[in-house]
């Protein structure tokens, strides 16, 4: 009889527990709607503008922002992210293979965050499964398990975008606008238990155009992951899982799709069934591709690293430099095939040095599987530069 009881409270506490996370979700159809104020009158308060939901110990997207992912992500210091976008009624996006046509009053957002443990140190780690409340993959963050950052926006106005860079404050109830950028300092816990100490750098609103300005001619702002072949893939929705493009063009975000099997779409770097030249090219296109294109801010360097690249001799291949000064690190070219070693290419991404790193600007520490796997990629390519 005891243990009967006990079990009915736990069904019970459970199913309460399901019906505050429903209600937190929308299933009542009470949410906020999203708030879109004009360029000239940003709120100083992220909550003002309802894309998020932060209520019962959770956060998640307001009624109608749509949470999405890429196949590979930038990497950010081992932060973990909730991205979103939200479209005024009735105004899709228009599809093209790589920038969309977002209609103006778009908005983005990127939460970035990191998993803690029961003592709040923050944790270094690629497992996304435990940031979520149960049931709610993807949608529904649980703050008891996370420390919250900052949370970007890009919204799309009549003359471009706009970014604006919000931060979280301690107490996690409120991130405020920080145009001039911030600084956090952590120790991020790995499995072995060591820590790595970090300062996780918010970026200032003209940074954050120094990596989303990927045509520097125009310099216009433009959103780099929702793209097609970063979006490319499944989620998990509350109404089951789905391709993301199609699931945009049901829901009235995006108009124009092709067929999927005709989508391009990049390859996850920890999809070990896929290439090590699909991951390795992805990583890049994604970290690098941004500033190394035809148009990019280092279009002079003659290194383009973003994801069309045919050509092997512009994507390093026994390339020598241009002007890299200290950043050759005492190398002869980019990518020497078979010797990461002496590679300029995986020199500056296991860098941390100023005026070496690349990227410049996303990171203050290295990206220990970025670094693993460019090495086993160019290890892998065959031929001498002598």
């Amino acid at each position: 009889m005891k243990n009967s009881s006990y079990d009915l409270m736990r069904l019970l506490f459970g199913w309460l527990r399901i019906v505050c996370i429903a209600g937190l979700i929308g299933c009542d159809g009470s949410r906020s709607s999203v708030h879109l104020f004009s360029e000239e009158n940003v709120p100083k308060k992220l909550s003002d503008w309802q894309l998020l939901e932060l209520q019962k110990g959770a956060l998640s997207p307001s009624d109608r922002v749509v949470p999405y992912d890429l196949n590979t992500g930038l990497f950010t210091d081992y932060a973990h992210k909730l991205r979103t976008i939200w479209l005024p009624e009735g105004t899709p996006a228009i599809y093209a293979e790589d920038q969309f046509d977002y209609p103006v009053g778009t908005i983005l957002s990127k939460t970035f965050y990191y998993p803690k443990n029961r003592s709040g140190a923050v944790l270094r780690t690629d497992d996304f499964s435990k940031d979520y409340i149960k049931g709610y993959f993807g949608r529904v963050l649980s703050l008891d398990r996370i420390r919250l950052v900052e949370t970007r926006l890009l919204v799309k106005r009549k003359t471009g975008w706009q970014a604006l860079p919000y931060v979280w404050n301690k107490e996690q109830t409120e991130a405020t606008l920080e145009i001039a950028g911030d600084a956090k300092k952590f120790k991020l816990v790995g499995h072995d238990g060591q820590r790595q100490a970090l300062t996780y750098v918010v970026p200032d609103a003209n940074q954050c155009a120094g990596c989303h300005a990927d045509n520097f001619t125009e310099k216009a702002i433009s959103p780099l992951g929702p793209r097609a072949r970063h979006l490319n893939k499944d989620y998990p929705y509350l109404t089951g899982v789905e391709n993301q493009l199609l699931y945009w063009q049901k829901s009235g975000y995006l108009r124009g799709v092709p067929q999927l099997d005709s989508l391009p779409k990049n390859a996850s770097i920890y999809d070990e069934a896929v290439s090590l030249d699909d991951r390795a090219r992805a990583y890049l296109d994604i970290n690098c591709g941004h500033c190394h294109n035809p148009k990019g801010a280092a279009d002079t360097s003659g290194l383009m690293l973003h994801g069309g690249e045919l050509d092997w001799r512009k994507l390093g291949l026994c390339k020598p430099p241009i002007a890299a000064g200290a950043g050759s690190g005492g190398r002869l070219f980019a990518i020497v095939p078979g010797d990461p070693e002496n590679s300029i290419l995986n020199f500056r991404v296991e860098s941390t040095a100023p005026e070496a790193m690349m990227p410049e600007l996303g990171r203050s520490i290295v990206h220990v599987e970025g670094v693993e796997l460019l090495k086993q990629w160019v290890s892998s390519l065959p031929g001498s530069c002598t």
